[in-house]
């Protein structure tokens, strides 16, 4: 806990979450004491439980909410606000108690203030991002052994644009916030071997151990939409998309000819190579997940973001369930950010019900626009546009017409890429996203080439994942795995 105020309100506000990831599974608490008028953390509270319920973790952080409060006033009064509906009308006495798990948490609960001065209000959980924050945190360092520690939270600063009232509270929120910074950054050299969240441990610049091959390329180049069918393609219970093969001539992409195309991630200096390179602590690990079908994808036609914005078919709905299934049982997901397409969207918010988890929207992540060609197969495409496709084939500065080329996407995510490295450095992140994007950050991770763009397969529903470094390194740690869709 930590105090950062001398003189009390006689009324304080509670806010508490908690989670669990599995339900039961993995869970912790957060909660944190407010000053209802400027909006002032005065205490925050955290801490990983143990496998338990989504119930017990919320229950559990409403009485420590509670402590803390009593600790700082004992004569005041509380509001308490929390996004669990059951959590507020059981406190409240308008639904009853029955999980025999529920009541011992109640009756402590109650037994914290004097009956009639506490009062229950239920809010969204975009208004409870702080609580929720902390709650996640604690479940993060007890997935690494250590306890949840108020002077490395970023709580405050990641939910403080939502809540920020006035110049003094903006002034202390920044306060903190630079605190917080500095002591994860101690804390990061101080350990340099932390292992990330998600996949094995590498150095930085380290060769990816745990990259899954990609299939051998198919006998003519496909689209980005679409992967090329390899010639003897992995089982999944939904086949991946893909282009009717035609004949077609290699593409003539190639690092020498566009260099502008290839775009290394931020740093301050010149990335080291090799497995002598530092590792500057835990990276910003990406979890690429390509959407789960639409009615488009079986039928291999070319589907971004200037098109119709179909939605997830059955298929894929049934996809997206077993994303979020697998991705709750492996409990390392903390933030979840998704391109703006409704297909994404869907699948993203499959995910985040069941992690309990906000989904944000990065525009940067949208599917290239492939202009006249969007609802199209590659043989249609073929057919009527024969000149343009083969100038896109051999050139990624060559767009559809009315549409995209690779090289303006490539800038596009490589933008997005710096944008939440910066923002999620040491957490990992899930981003729902299309097949050209994931294809383009583990290209440029890998430093290839334009054209390795054709030679990836990648999936409906797939998993890939890739670590960004202080340093400027990239490790690509997984790619198309649909192990979880068996």
């Amino acid at each position: 806990m930590s105090s950062g105020a001398t003189s009390l309100p006689r009324e304080l506000v509670v806010e508490a979450d908690g989670g669990s990831r599995g339900n039961p599974g993995p869970a912790g608490y957060g909660a944190v004491v407010l000053d209802p008028v400027s909006g002032e953390a005065l205490v925050e509270t955290a801490e990983y439980i143990g496998v338990a319920t989504n119930n017990v973790a919320e229950y559990k952080g409403l009485v420590a909410g509670l402590r803390a409060a009593r600790e700082l006033a004992p004569d005041a009064s509380v509001r308490v606000r929390m996004d669990s509906k059951l959590v507020v009308e059981q406190m409240s006495g308008r639904w009853k108690i029955k999980h025999p798990d529920m009541k011992p948490l109640a009756a402590e609960a109650a037994r914290v203030f004097p009956a009639g001065r506490v009062t229950y209000e239920w809010i969204p959980r975009e208004r409870n991002k702080h609580a929720d924050r902390l709650a996640n945190e604690a479940m993060d360092a007890g997935r690494e052994g250590r306890r949840w520690q108020p002077s490395t939270s970023r709580a405050a600063l990641d939910a403080g644009a939502a809540r920020v009232v006035g110049d003094a509270t903006a002034g202390a929120a920044k306060a903190r916030a630079a605190l917080a910074h500095a002591a994860r950054s101690h804390a990061a050299q101080a350990a340099p071997d932390a292992a990330p969240a998600f996949g094995a441990a590498a150095p930085a610049g380290a060769a990816p151990a745990t990259a899954a091959p990609a299939p051998a390329p198919a006998s003519a180049p496909a689209p980005a939409s679409a992967p090329a069918p390899a010639s003897a393609p992995a089982p999944a219970p939904a086949p991946a998309p893909a282009p009717e093969p035609a004949p077609a001539p290699e593409p003539a992409f190639s690092a020498a000819a566009e260099p502008s195309d290839v775009v290394a991630p931020a740093a301050s200096a010149t990335p080291s190579v090799g497995w002598g390179a530092p590792d500057l602590g835990a990276p910003a690990t990406f979890v690429l997940l390509r959407h789960g079908e639409t009615a488009l994808t079986p039928q291999k036609r070319f589907s971004g973001s200037g098109g119709t914005d179909p939605e997830l078919s059955p298929a894929g709905l049934r996809q997206a369930e077993a994303v979020a299934a697998a991705l709750a049982a492996r409990g390392t997901v903390q933030e979840i950010v998704s391109s703006p397409l409704l297909r994404c969207r869907q699948t993203a918010l499959a995910i985040a019900e069941r992690l309990g988890l906000d989904v944000r929207i990065e525009d940067g992540l949208r599917e290239t626009d492939f202009g006249a060609w969007e609802g199209l197969t590659f043989a249609e495409v073929r057919e009527r546009y024969p000149d343009d496709l083969d100038a896109w084939l051999a050139s990624p500065k060559a767009a559809p017409p009315g549409g995209e080329s690779f090289a303006a996407v490539s800038r596009r995510v490589a933008a997005t890429r710096d944008r939440l490295t910066e923002r999620h450095a040491g957490r990992t992140v899930l981003l729902v996203t299309h097949v050209t994007p994931i294809k383009t950050l583990v290209r440029l991770a890998l430093g290839a080439p334009p054209e390795a763009l054709f030679r990836m397969e990648l999936s409906a529903a797939s998993l890939s994942a890739v670590a960004y470094y202080r340093d400027g390194n990239a490790s690509v740690r997984l790619l198309n795995d649909t192990s979880h869709l068996r």
